[in-house]
């Protein structure tokens, strides 16, 4: 039976058995004949009955660690909760914020009568060094008041892996589920069970979890990230992408931007998709005539919306009126009908068609800002755009290397990945483009090869091999993108589909820094009659407006 409020609060009295946490916590002496530190490890997504049980007998000296030997505990000994990835939320791995993951951890402290510390731990790239940064954070995180250690101190965790890391460090593991007689359900085959959709976790989970999922909705959120294409484990477009360079090359842009987007602004709420960093929006706040406006950034990823939430604790937004969310644009609806003045969404598009499902996804979002433009608001929309006549043939001659140079299976780090690939001439990228991005695009890139230094293929194809192969940094994130899959013909009936109307001042363009800097030094493009030919359009703006009776 899930916990209800009521029932909640007549529990926040701290119990009778959790007094001793005061004096654990204190404690600078260390006996090592008694466990003082229980040690539990992990993301604390759902917590079990089994979890609270254990830990139960744990404390009253009634479990044995892995090798069987008696676990002897202080009748003061405290139950750290270490809960990891504490700032991820929103992605497959950890669908559910660090906050509700300790509320709930608090509400069975409480009511179960565990004395119990809760200690974020916040996520870092894959480390052995993992379980010894974790033993440091709750040191720091209580003043040093609570510093494990292999005398005092015991991990309890059943991930074989986990307990390899602190077993390393020469701690004692309570095994918890593993090896169990009883065979309880784990944690994570609880939260399986939620985020594929069936009710059948409510049957193991603690009570606790179940009053903090029901009461949050937390369930409905899961299910909705677990069944889009656009979120991975970690929350981002992929896993591959260097976030670091990603941030530095929006807010290097932003100016330029927003000077792009400045004209077609109608104030009111603007809304700002895939908004990164924030960087557009810094600059709106900036802007006397949007004072009054509400400045609302939208993004997935949450090393940019932590940049972004940073960003606004030091008051990087001029405009008190500015709020971010942590959403996936293709989740559902974001905002109510007729509701957003204006809606920015620059070097997005192209990632809706490339991590969703092509030209159903693009079709959904469309719509989805159709529905929520106001009448004569205004979707201004910048990226990339494909050449006006795709399908034409044509041939891209190499200024350098040999476009029959063989791919192989790229690994490592994305360093070691660009390392590889810096080191060879475009020409000779070209094999190993057409196997990656054929791979991890889903798209068909054919090319013939007429020479060491020649390939003919469509112009599209041309196009999509100059306008990403000398992103080395970012190589295994990049080819998942598809950068001409539309032209403006295709934009403007996908426009009119959703019942918005193009300025016709807006359209396609060419960016001629990138023909001066990575097009011509790369290759030349040419005709079947081998005459040169100009580049075509690389970009677009495109700016839609709801018509006013509309």
């Amino acid at each position: 039976m899930p916990l209800r409020a009521a029932s909640v609060k007549s529990s926040l009295a701290l119990p009778p058995a959790s007094c001793a946490l005061a004096t654990s916590v204190e404690r600078v002496s260390e006996r090592s004949d008694q466990i003082q530190h229980v040690v539990v490890p992990g993301r604390h997504h759902l917590l079990t009955r089994f979890q609270a049980d254990y830990l139960r007998r744990l404390l009253a000296g009634e479990e044995r660690d892995e090798e069987g030997r008696p676990i002897v505990v202080a009748a003061d000994a405290v139950i750290v909760w270490a809960v990891t990835s504490a700032n991820h939320s929103a992605t497959r791995r950890n669908p559910f914020p660090e906050h509700r993951r300790e509320a709930a951890i608090e509400i069975l402290a409480h009511v179960e009568r565990i004395p119990s510390i809760v200690v974020p731990v916040v996520d870092v790239a894959p480390t052995p060094r993992f379980a010894e940064i974790t033993l440091k954070q709750i040191a720091y995180a209580t003043a040093e008041r609570i510093v494990p250690t292999p005398t005092i101190s015991l991990i309890a965790t059943s991930t074989p892996q986990v307990a390899d890391m602190y077993r390393t460090l020469g701690y004692r593991i309570a095994p918890m589920e593993r090896k169990h007689p009883d065979e309880p359900r784990t944690p994570w085959q609880l939260l399986d069970e939620l985020m594929g959709g069936s009710d059948g976790w409510r049957t193991d989970a603690h009570p606790a979890s179940i009053d903090i999922v029901d009461r949050y909705g937390l369930d409905a959120q899961a299910r909705e990230i677990a069944a889009d294409p656009v979120i991975g484990d970690e929350g981002g477009l992929t896993q591959t992408r260097d976030y670091r360079t990603y941030s530095r090359s929006f807010e290097d842009a932003a100016e330029r931007k927003w000077a792009q987007a400045r004209p077609w602004i109608m104030p009111g709420r603007i809304a700002d998709l895939g908004c990164a960093t924030g960087a557009m929006l810094e600059l709106a706040s900036r802007d006397p005539e949007l004072a009054e406006s509400d400045l609302i950034g939208v993004e997935v990823a949450p090393e940019l919306f932590a940049a972004c939430e940073h960003k606004k604790s030091e008051g990087a937004f001029a405009n008190p009126n500015t709020f971010f969310y942590r959403r996936n644009i293709l989740a559902g609806r974001l905002f109510a009908d007729r509701s957003i003045a204006t809606t920015l969404s620059f070097a997005l598009t192209h990632e809706i068609y490339s991590y969703g499902d092509g030209m159903a996804s693009l079709a959904a979002f469309a719509s989805a800002i159709a529905a929520h433009t106001m009448p004569g608001g205004v979707w201004i929309n910048s990226d990339v755009c494909g050449p006006a006549d795709p399908d034409r043939i044509v041939r891209l001659r190499m200024q350098g290397g040999d476009v029959t140079t063989p791919a192989r299976e790229l690994s490592g780090s994305n360093d070691e990945v660009a390392a590889y690939l810096d080191a060879l001439p475009v020409g000779s990228r070209v094999a190993q483009f057409a196997q990656d991005f054929r791979a991890l695009s889903g798209a068909a890139w054919e090319y013939e090869v007429r020479d060491e230094r020649t390939i003919e293929l469509r112009l599209a194809d041309a196009m999509e091999f100059l306008e990403t192969v000398s992103y080395t940094r970012n190589w295994l994130s990049e080819m998942h993108e598809q950068f001409c899959a539309l032209s403006w013909a295709d934009w403007r009936d996908l426009v009119a589909s959703v019942g918005l109307e193009i300025d016709e001042r807006s359209g396609p363009w060419r960016n001629d820094w990138l023909v001066q800097n990575r097009f011509a030094p790369a290759a030349s493009l040419r005709g079947l009659d081998d005459e040169p030919l100009d580049w075509p359009d690389t970009h677009m703006l495109l700016v839609a407006r709801r018509p006013l009776d509309g």
